[in-house]
């Protein structure tokens, strides 16, 4: 049986979104959080920049912040890999990755050719390696990336040591994967994991199942996601990072309450899960 208490637990950045990076740092700490998960880079044309690739104001503030607090910083976003990537440019971000001390950078894949994706992640690697850093591939059904057994064989073509794939319920689910599948994956290919619940129904068409997976995801516990079954076909040891972005509940909650309680109800369910084991 696990610890589960021991468990590193990490504030995703999705989950408080209406935060700057130094104040998702405070949140975190706040909230009872080891962990915190930066976004470096938007997601969107939509989201708001901040300028903290370099020697900003707001990466001074953010690494103030991580002093002052003791929180690390377990993975950073997004990196997309794209048909016409130019992965080199990506090391002043890659630099201040390392400077704020994350391990793992979230890597999206954005190319239908699945083999240059495999070169781009490889040269990614070579460019993080010397840094410590860990590229990862986050399989989503709507990227070109769209499943765990797709975004392994990108992985293994990719023959880096540092790299692997990042497993979030919601994803995982909607793609149609089964826990069985994930068993089978090389052990070494898991750093973390991401943690959200959804309803049991899937969105038939891809305008609701994106709103879910980037605006209403549930609480864990309070959807319909195997939550206990991904998290017994993986490694019992991963950091868990806690990505539920709820824009309802953001209306009415401020962040540092809805990360708490999500913070104590992925507490439960790890204490349901590996009750049973």
């Amino acid at each position: 049986m696990t610890q589960h208490n021991s468990r590193a637990l990490s504030l995703s950045a999705l989950t408080v979104l209406e935060l700057s990076p130094s104040q998702m740092v405070e949140c975190a700490a706040e909230a009872g959080y080891g962990f915190v998960g930066l976004r470096l880079l938007p997601a969107t044309d939509h989201e708001v920049r901040h300028d903290i690739i370099g020697t900003t104001p707001l990466k001074r503030e953010t690494l103030a912040c991580l002093r002052d607090t003791g929180v690390k910083v377990l993975d950073v976003e997004i990196l997309r890999l794209k048909p016409d990537t130019d992965v080199a440019a990506y090391k002043p971000m890659l630099d201040t990755v390392a400077e704020i001390g994350a391990r793992y950078v979230l890597v999206a894949g954005n190319d239908p050719d699945e083999a240059r994706t495999a070169e781009h992640l490889a040269q990614l690697c070579d460019l993080a390696a010397p840094l410590g850093l860990s590229p990862s591939l986050e399989p989503m059904p709507w990227t070109e990336v769209k499943d765990i057994t797709q975004g392994a064989r990108i992985v293994k073509a990719a023959a880096r040591r540092n790299t692997g794939l990042i497993v979030d319920p919601i994803h995982f689910d909607r793609a149609g994967s089964s826990t069985d599948a994930l068993r089978a994956l090389p052990r070494e290919y898991f750093g973390y994991v991401q943690f959200c619940d959804a309803p049991a129904e899937r969105p038939a068409d891809l305008d609701t199942l994106l709103y879910q997976a980037r605006c209403e995801r549930l609480i864990p516990g309070e959807g319909g996601l195997d939550l206990g079954g991904i998290l017994r076909a993986l490694p019992d040891h991963l950091p868990i990072s806690i990505e539920v972005p709820t824009q309802r509940w953001a209306q009415t909650a401020p962040a540092v309450e809805r990360a708490r309680k999500l913070r104590e109800a992925t507490l439960a369910v790890l204490e349901r899960t590996y009750a049973m084991t």
